[in-house]
């Protein structure tokens, strides 16, 4: 049945994948790639050596247009492409057949080519490793910005690839975005709000989809304000207008802040507003204030040209919210099925949380790497921020980074019924599970 306030999900579009040449080189379309696979890459250069060596060369290799993105690259290509083992050689024998352009080939039955193909077969298998590589597409909350790093890290620095994990990161529209991607099955994973994912799972019994790791341990939730426009702090929202995007995480939970702190909703004009339009519309001064993650809405106002010092941040945890923020959600039938896929995912997420904790700098690289309008300094920043304000806390420091606490999330959940009403009585158990976290000290993220 259809999945109630949730937009219709989509098959995940081609970006961020994990294995894309960082160069813009030649990558075959039709032949996965490996993050980390030197051993691969030492066969395919030998199995070019070999061609040659063997008289035939390897001018005859087809050479389709760059736009087709199919050709072997066993030419200039073949130094930026690590070829999985095991998939090319289907691939490698369309060379027998096509034929383009100034491409020279032998005629059927050459035995160059035979020996070549031999040689190919031979080299690859001996590389092959046990287990074929599967795909993951993951479905992030919001744009590759800094809080994103950790993802691209684990990619980059080959924790993903050590787990036999192809995975593809896909930019989001906002906190509830991935929910419904991951229930209906178009993705296996996401990020996304627990708050949200709850009353997803209240408005829709049964969907298949959990937490399975918390990431903001502290919520990022947070209004953004103006000083010049009246916002000092939590006192000053009274009388305001606020700007605030429906599908906006810490809108969703402003309600809790609200009734917690007193605060009388009735005095503030609320101004809803698309997520492009939202930091803008403050620095023009069309709002006072933005409901926002910290991370996020802050340093956007301030790449605006804002002074930092006519910047308010409160956050909704210095107030009296006890709620989490985001966490790794699965689709249940996905996990039940591949229970040691899951677990591998997470810990290799942990692990690119540490890389961007050691290194910061390194985790904005990673990021610009696959959003080239950023700016490095500022997604830097960005990554700062989350990591101090929301990932690394001191519970995070002393029990790693995954777990909650049950009478945390008993609390949580009591002042969600504050300003929601649910139509079933609230189960934790529905909502998170840490059956699919690894053990050991892979979780212990702290330098």
């Amino acid at each position: 049945p259809p999945l109630k306030g949730a937009p219709a999900a989509t098959a995940p579009p081609q970006t961020g994948r994990g294995h894309r040449a960082k160069d813009g080189g030649c990558v075959p379309a039709h032949i996965p790639v490996r993050a980390q696979a030197p051993e691969v890459t030492v066969a395919v250069h030998l199995v070019a050596a070999s061609m040659v060596t063997l008289g035939g060369g390897a001018d005859w290799l087809p050479s389709p247009p760059r736009s087709s993105r199919s050709s072997l690259c066993l030419l200039s290509g073949v130094r930026r492409a690590k070829i999985v083992p095991g998939a090319g050689i289907g691939a490698l024998a369309m060379a027998n057949t096509a034929s383009t352009g100034n491409s020279k080939k032998p005629k059927e039955g050459y035995p160059v080519f035979r020996s070549a193909l031999a040689t190919i077969t031979a080299s690859l298998a001996l590389a092959t490793p046990a287990l074929a590589e599967t795909e993951i597409a993951f479905a992030l909350d919001w744009r590759f910005e800094g809080p994103s790093a950790p993802y691209f890290l684990a990619i980059d620095n080959g924790h993903f690839a050590v787990a036999d994990l192809s995975v593809e990161v896909t930019a989001g529209q906002g906190s509830l975005d991935a929910i419904p991607k991951v229930a209906s099955g178009a993705f296996p994973l996401g990020f996304a709000d627990i708050n949200s994912l709850i009353r997803f799972l209240d408005q829709n019994p049964g969907a298949p989809v959990t937490a399975v790791m918390m990431i903001y341990d502290s919520p990022p939730f947070s209004i953004v304000g103006r000083v010049s426009q009246g916002i000092s702090g939590i006192d000053d929202l009274e009388g305001s207008t606020l700007g605030a995007p429906p599908p906006d995480g810490a809108w969703a939970q402003f309600p809790i802040l609200a009734q917690v702190n007193d605060i009388d909703v009735s005095s503030i004009t609320v101004e809803p507003v698309g997520f492009p339009t939202r930091e803008p519309m403050l620095a023009e001064g069309n709002v006072d204030a933005v409901t926002g993650f910290n991370f996020s809405s802050y340093l956007s106002l301030a790449r605006l040209g804002i002074p930092e010092d006519d910047i308010t941040t409160i956050l909704f945890a210095d107030h009296g919210v006890e709620l989490y923020g985001n966490a790794i959600i699965v689709n249940t039938d996905f996990a039940a099925g591949n229970p040691d896929i899951v677990t591998a995912f997470l810990g290799a997420v942990a692990m690119g949380w540490a890389d961007a904790i050691a290194d910061p700098a390194a985790g904005a690289a990673a990021v610009i790497a696959r959003n080239p309008a950023g700016d490095a300094a500022l997604e830097e920043r960005r990554l700062q921020l989350a990591i101090d304000a929301n990932v690394l806390t001191d519970t995070v420091r002393q029990t790693g980074m995954g777990r909650i606490d049950t009478a945390r999330m008993a609390r949580a959940l009591d002042q969600l019924r504050l300003t929601y009403d649910f139509t079933s009585a609230p189960d934790m158990a529905l909502y998170f599970t840490d059956a699919y976290l690894p053990q050991g000290d892979v979780l212990m993220i702290a330098p």
